[in-house]
């Protein structure tokens, strides 16, 4: 963000904290983003307020953090949305925090730390629980999961309205994409919701998401990963019915990734764009093109673009897109060669990102988990070849971030409270489904067996997972059951590979230049293969036999 304020901002980092340290005065953090109009509405009602900004100033050392940039700092200190507005000790231990303050609630505030502090000092500070309770209940996978999760959905299903749970309505494709499989009625009246509601039905792209049950107060900021993930949850609807009412969602939101987000400088998607003015809708054509556009945030992340980039290639695979392959391609290649470092995931192009000692990035479970699904992906639409590339990320996670049974989100160091280990659900899932796929494509069942061990970790909880993690059933339903495997002895693009990957299941992996006689193919799932097919016509045959 680069509002002005009368504040003094600090940027995140060692500086700061030992500044603190040394006046023996509090941190003020604020988590911001560039896409949040409530955070540039405090820097102008409240930061911009000299009064406000003076105490600031004075007793506290203000740091200010983008939590796009930020990931871990944004994953300890959040504090239920963004602004956070969070009161640090020096040593990074929490003395209290909010979210969005007006002026008197800040002043307010200002004073109660202001004498908190002076009262008690770090005395009076804390480490937040999920930071304290590092090891998750493990347990033994088992089918009850996958039911289980199914019931969550039900139970929480709008028959109304649409999708899960009141409010606020998140799209939650994982969500979406599990009850495709297993109960379709549910998942397609969830589509249509999330299609007739949160897509921008003018430039194409889906807003984050709606304050209320009946899908009204749009909050209208429109995230590259968040359109990503979308992408790809329309497509395999289309997949699974065949109907443009699926896949023109997905087409309008990759006009919207191929223009508004497309950062040419870059050769990649850029980060989001904020919200436009809320009744630009109402204007007619020409009062439209004469508006400002809402502004776009040309930072080009790798995990968000990895998100895209699967997105766009699983679009590709149903419907011979040639833009969606374009751009995918042109992303994939700045991913792999500006943003791939050894096997270990840069956060962002062009960007002061986090390193360590040595000066290497640091590998963060979240990118490691995206890049990894996106590499799988095009191996298995477009290019065999970069299969090195997936195996050098799995290796690399591995060997840095595995710790017992499951993965860290980051090196267990930095500033604040960066040196404590986070062991994410939703990026430990994404990276064991992720593994699923790569133990498929390069035959090591070594992957497969990390996959096994992440979901284990956490199986012990399985029973009070939500709607929000439907993916680690998911993961678990592929492990136990095996993923229905295709191998064809066929470069991509073969008609016999063509016809697999549009076979109607989503969670496949479809492995062309198999080693089986040239151009045939055969399924697999757990331990059980078919006959060989010669024919699109037979592989339909030879998968049907299998899954019956």
């Amino acid at each position: 963000m680069d509002d002005t304020t009368r504040v003094e901002w600090r940027e995140w980092g060692r500086d700061a904290f030992d500044e603190a340290a040394a006046a023996d005065v509090p941190v003020l953090l604020s988590l911001t983003a560039t896409w949040c109009d409530h955070c540039h509405e405090m820097d102008a009602e409240t930061y911009a307020e000299p009064r406000i900004a003076a105490n600031v100033n004075d007793s506290f050392v203000p740091v200010r953090a983008d939590v796009d940039r930020y990931p871990r700092v944004r994953d300890r200190y959040n504090m239920g949305g963004f602004p956070s507005t969070v009161f640090l000790a020096p040593d990074g231990t929490v003395l209290t925090g909010a979210g969005y303050l007006g002026p008197d609630g800040m002043r307010q505030v200002l004073d109660s730390v202001r004498t908190m502090w002076d009262t008690k000092g770090d005395g009076a500070a804390r480490i937040p629980r999920p930071l304290r309770e590092d090891n998750p209940p493990a347990g033994a996978l088992t089918a009850d999961i996958e039911s289980s999760m199914l019931g969550q959905l039900s139970e929480s299903y709008d028959e109304t309205a649409g999708g899960w749970g009141q409010s606020p309505k998140f799209p939650l494709p994982d969500a979406l994409e599990f009850a495709l499989k297993r109960d379709r009625e549910m998942a397609l009246r969830s589509y249509d919701a999330v299609g007739a509601n949160l897509l921008d039905e003018y430039d194409g792209g889906f807003y984050r998401f709606a304050t209320d049950r009946d899908w009204s107060g749009l909050q209208r900021e429109k995230l590259l990963d968040s359109n990503g993930a979308l992408v790809r949850a329309f497509a395999n609807a289309y997949l699974h019915t065949g109907k443009d009412e699926y896949r023109e969602p997905a087409d309008r939101t990759i006009d919207f990734l191929t223009t508004t987000l497309w950062n040419a400088d870059a050769d990649a998607f850029a980060n989001s764009q904020a919200p436009g003015e809320d009744d630009a809708h109402s204007l007619d054509a020409t009062e439209r093109a004469a508006a400002d556009e809402p502004p776009v945030d040309d930072g080009v992340f790798a995990g968000s673009n990895a998100l895209a980039i699967e997105g766009l290639l699983t679009y590709y695979a149903y419907t011979d897109d040639d833009r969606a392959r374009r751009y995918a391609e042109r992303a994939l290649a700045t991913l792999r060669e500006d943003l791939l470092e050894d096997g270990v995931v840069v956060h962002a192009r062009d960007e002061a990102v986090e390193r360590d000692a040595d000066g290497d990035a640091v590998p963060l479970l979240a990118n490691q988990a995206r890049v990894l699904a996106a590499l799988t992906t095009a191996a298995s639409t477009i290019e065999t070849a970069v299969r090195e590339d997936a195996t050098a990320v799995a290796e690399a996670t591995i060997d840095r971030l595995h710790d017992g049974d499951s993965f860290l989100d980051g090196p267990a160091e930095g500033v604040g409270l960066c040196d404590r280990p986070l062991r994410p659900l939703d990026s430990n899932v994404a990276f064991a489904d992720a593994l699923i796929d790569l133990a498929a494509l390069t035959g090591d069942e070594r992957y497969r067996e990390f996959a096994r061990e992440t979901l284990e970790a956490f199986a012990g909880a399985s029973d009070r997972f939500t709607v929000q993690v439907a993916r680690y059933a998911t993961a678990a339903s592929r492990l136990l059951e095996g993923p229905l495997v295709i191998r064809i002895a066929a470069a991509p693009g073969a008609d016999l590979h063509r016809a697999a990957l549009r076979l109607a299941d989503h969670e496949k992996v479809v492995v062309p230049d198999a080693d089986l006689a040239a151009g045939t193919a055969r399924a697999e799932r757990g331990d059980r293969s078919s006959a060989v097919a010669e024919t699109p016509d037979e592989l339909s045959e030879r998968v049907q036999s299998l899954l019956d």
